[in-house]
């Protein structure tokens, strides 16, 4: 192994070193707690031996690679578990040549079975070259990163000739456990994935709306994902129809609808009509309407904001429009009075009430869509005061803003600020209003979708909302 290789590999592992611990919230625990690697868990006899390969975790410990390691007993990533273990990530460099399965494996004393499942749920990521320390790294790791990828050590990896040193540290999936790594390949590894537990419990077949030689109408579950997580691509609504209509070739998503709502998808069966159709939605050829089960009566017309355009959640919204921010438009078409989900109903599709008491009744929204922005019904609604049945990351916000108006910086009453600073702190205290992401199901459902493609009309409606069914219907869905 060449020396400045192996310089390479064995400074890389230092850079991700924390000084200090990370607060409570975004603790990674480094020991698995997932009760599939605690069943029939074996202790590890074996006496910790030097590293042979470096892991840094989120949490800023070490890992030592045991010589030997006796494995917990392992049956799979199945049944899919109803909760999630606490987020846990892993990142790696290999200090020497080898196939990935052992590296991980060794490194993170994991089943080889448990990391070929994670690397085929899509939870491994490689780079070439290790990524651009993070802002709170220390100066020290900076530098040694500077050292570490200066031309004249990275010049001796054959893997890199040719490629600058942004190309080098793009990562991409590991697809296939036996894959070799060379020395100073550079990994991250998401040890507990995302799951999806509501695709094992749908008749995937009797959601589908319609199939055609480009495409296939889905009518989309709530608590699922269209096309998967970054860490789990095999729980997602692509695999579980492709699988029901037993398709050679994997559908493809072709435009995303959030986990918590339901409604009408489009999964696309070639490449052409993937790409037909990501520029149908460009030029705005698309029509979609959703339903919004909203918690107060939402006025007819055209309602406008403007959103932050920064990509995570909480999606702030303003009603004044602000230099840079995206414009955001929907139409609500009509709005009538419904009954309030009855406690059993709620209990059947495990709606959060998000401490919102119960109403007598609530109001069904039909929106017609302008823009398509993340988040963007979700977030109007709440900003205005008419929250979205079970959402819990935007109507607790929207109760916040009902007893104290000002708190919104952005809303119509917000407050002037003397500095930057001061605005700073008070958008902080507004995202803190903010809840966690639903993991069940909202009242938004995407009802309709319509375009025209080779002269032909396509239009295609949902079922009936989850919050108009009755219990045992809903029970079987």
């Amino acid at each position: 192994m060449p020396k400045a290789a192996a310089s390479l590999a064995s400074l890389l592992p230092q850079l991700w070193h924390r000084p200090v611990q990370p607060p409570p919230f975004l603790h990674r625990a480094l020991s698995s707690s997932s009760p599939l690697l605690r069943r029939h868990r074996a202790a590890l006899h074996s006496p910790a031996a030097p590293l042979s390969a470096a892991a840094v975790s989120t949490s800023a410990a070490t890992v030592e690679a045991p010589a030997t390691a006796a494995y917990p007993v392992y049956g799979r990533l199945l049944p899919c578990p109803l909760q999630d273990d606490p987020p846990r990530i892993e990142h790696l460099v290999a200090r020497e040549d080898e196939v990935a399965v052992d590296f991980i494996s060794r490194s993170l004393t994991l089943p080889p079975l448990y990391v070929a499942d994670l690397i085929k749920f899509g939870a491994v990521y490689y780079a070439l070259v290790a990524p651009q320390p993070p802002p709170h790294a220390a100066p020290e790791h900076v530098r040694i990163f500077r050292e570490v990828t200066e031309p004249s050590v990275l010049c001796r990896r054959k893997s890199i000739k040719g490629k600058t040193v942004r190309e080098a540290q793009k990562t991409f999936r590991v697809t296939d456990p036996n894959q070799r790594l060379e020395a100073g390949t550079y990994l991250r590894v998401h040890v507990h994935p995302k799951r999806f537990p509501r695709c094992y419990e749908i008749d995937w077949k009797s959601r589908v709306i319609a199939v055609t030689d480009n495409y296939v109408v889905l009518d989309k579950p709530a608590a699922t994902s269209v096309g998967g997580a970054t860490d789990n691509i095999e729980e997602s609504c692509v695999v579980f129809t492709s699988r029901a209509l037993g398709l050679e070739t994997p559908l493809m998503t072709t435009h995303q609808i959030d986990n918590c709502s339901e409604g009408c998808v489009v999964l696309s069966k070639t490449k052409e009509f993937c790409s037909v159709f990501h520029g149908m939605i460009r030029e705005k050829q698309v029509n979609k309407r959703y339903l919004a089960l909203t918690t107060a009566p939402v006025s007819a017309g055209i309602i406008t904001h403007y959103m932050r355009p920064i990509n995570r959640a909480p999606r702030l919204v303003s009603e004044d429009h602000i230099k840079g921010w995206h414009v955001c438009q929907m139409e609500i078409l009509d709005c009538k009075k419904v009954p309030w989900p009855s406690s059993l109903i709620r209990k059947v599709h495990k709606v959060d009430n998000c401490g919102w008491p119960q109403q007598e009744a609530a109001y069904e929204c039909k929106i017609n869509l302008l823009t398509g922005k993340t988040h963007q019904i979700r977030a109007q609604l709440a900003a205005i005061g008419t929250p979205i049945v079970g959402d819990s990351a935007y109507m607790t916000a929207a109760m916040a803003a009902i007893v104290n108006p000002s708190i919104n910086p952005f809303g119509r009453w917000g407050q002037n600020y003397d500095s930057e600073d001061e605005k700073a702190a008070a958008v902080e205290a507004w995202i803190s209003c903010h809840g966690k992401e639903p993991k069940s199901v909202i009242g938004l459902q995407a009802s309709e979708i319509s375009w025209d493609y080779e002269g032909e009309h396509h239009s295609y409606k949902a079922g009936v909302p989850w919050w108009r069914q009755d219990a045992v219907e809903s029970d079987l869905i």
